[in-house]
């Protein structure tokens, strides 16, 4: 052996070690994996920590100790070759999972059963003959005559993995088939290159780069699921919110339109129409998924204050202040906000209450603040007020990175700023 191939070889081994035991650490601390995913991770980088390490095992006594050390390195080349028959049966293991198959009775499972129980007879009968491959008294590996035909089973997997991608292409996303494309392409091309530069482990690095591509695309598409799940979650509670509407506020509107009816009809009038208004505007923004102009927001939240100006007549005064109204909030902001104010700030017993509804520019994005000179609001609170804030605080986040803090006012009341970043550029 050339001594630069050995030390070549090390580095080649050192350098997938290393990345397996990345992509280990990385399956057992990601936060966005699901449990059986990090699970079949965790036994994946696993498999490849050992066949590595077997490979590895086999060059140190190549490089440090030499001819004595010829039936450590038989074991070694069987454990290397044991572990790395692993790889393509978790793939397809792998691609019945995300296929929604069920492994237990499929034909792919049972061919490439056989085919990997082949390989195992093979190369246990390698440990008893040298027609495929031996490991010389001398410390040194040579190939049989036969040793094409060793080859032969992982072959098959590979094609046969590659055959059940494309057929199952339709079922999977475009990262997906990116990342089963990469696992068996990669390992396919270094086996080639490793049959045509005979001496060099170009699998090895192949192998675990290869799977740690396929964890991290994977992995992607877990977190744009993920990112998905929680955005649908955060339209689901807008949904509710819309749909539990407080009864009483909507009686005690239709029992003030009742009452001015004889009074002041055409305050009446104004007030259904103000009314409706409302909640054709609270119905619409179920519907919207995403962002909408703040004028809309600002147009229902007028609305709503219309109408509890009507209920409460001189102990309600509202103040609007927006010159900037030039961006996107998710739908549902700014309403919810100003009658969480009026539900949980007014004190039917202190005289008039006070809101102000303000905008601005900034340098990063645009500004709303709502402030009150109410009862005040406890952040600690776990009260429904609580909930519907933490609500907008959730959709805001998600929808496009915002952000909602809750301050106490000088001099009493409460002041909520949300905070909407400038969109990014594509």
């Amino acid at each position: 052996m050339n001594s630069w191939i050995d030390l070549t070889n090390f580095g080649i081994a050192v350098a997938g070690l290393m990345v397996a035991l990345l992509g280990l650490l990385m399956s057992i601390f990601s936060h966005y994996q699901e449990k059986w995913n990090r699970r079949f991770f965790v036994i994946l980088f696993s498999l490849l920590i050992a066949y590595v390490s077997f490979a590895l095992l086999d060059q140190i006594t190549l490089l440090l100790l030499g001819p004595p050390a010829a039936p450590l390195s038989k074991i070694a080349v069987f454990g290397e070759s044991f572990f790395s028959s692993l790889l393509m049966p978790m793939l397809t293991v792998y691609l019945l999972r995300c296929t929604g198959e069920n492994r237990r009775r499929n034909t792919l499972v049972t061919i490439v059963g056989v085919l990997w129980l082949l390989y195992f007879a093979l190369l246990t009968v390698t440990q008893f003959t040298t027609v495929f491959y031996t490991v010389t008294p001398d410390n040194v590996y040579r190939r049989g005559p036969w040793y094409p035909a060793l080859l032969i089973p992982p072959v098959l997997l590979m094609l046969l993995n590659l055959l059940a991608l494309w057929r199952r292409r339709t079922k999977l996303t475009r990262r997906q088939i990116l990342a089963f494309a990469l696992y068996l392409l990669i390992p396919m091309g270094c086996m080639l290159m490793q049959m045509l530069s005979y001496g060099l482990l170009m699998i090895v690095i192949g192998s675990c780069v290869a799977a740690f591509c396929m964890f991290f695309f994977n992995l992607r598409d877990q977190q744009d699921r993920y990112t998905a799940q929680q955005r649908e979650i955060a339209n689901q509670r807008a949904s509710i919110l819309v749909l539990q509407m407080r009864p009483h506020f909507i009686y005690n509107t239709l029992m003030s339109i009742y009452g001015l009816c004889n009074l002041d009809p055409r305050k009446a009038r104004q007030v259904t129409m103000d009314f409706t208004d409302y909640l054709r505007r609270n119905f619409t923004a179920v519907a919207s998924a995403d962002p909408i102009p703040f004028t809309s927001e600002l147009e229902h939240t007028r609305a709503y204050l219309a109408v509890e100006q009507a209920q409460y007549e001189d102990s309600l005064f509202v103040e609007y202040d927006t010159p900037h109204t030039t961006f996107r909030v998710p739908p549902l902001t700014l309403q919810p906000i100003v009658e969480n104010a009026v539900k949980h700030g007014r004190d039917p017993y202190a005289g008039a209450f006070h809101i102000s509804v303000r905008t601005r520019k900034t340098d990063a994005g645009s500004e709303i603040v709502v402030e009150d000179d109410g009862r005040g609001f406890d952040p600690a609170d776990n009260s429904e007020g609580h909930l519907a804030l933490n609500n907008i605080r959730q959709r805001l986040e998600i929808m496009c990175g915002g952000t909602l803090s809750i301050e106490p006012r000088d001099g009493g009341g409460t002041v909520v700023t949300v905070f909407v970043p400038l969109p990014k550029k594509a």
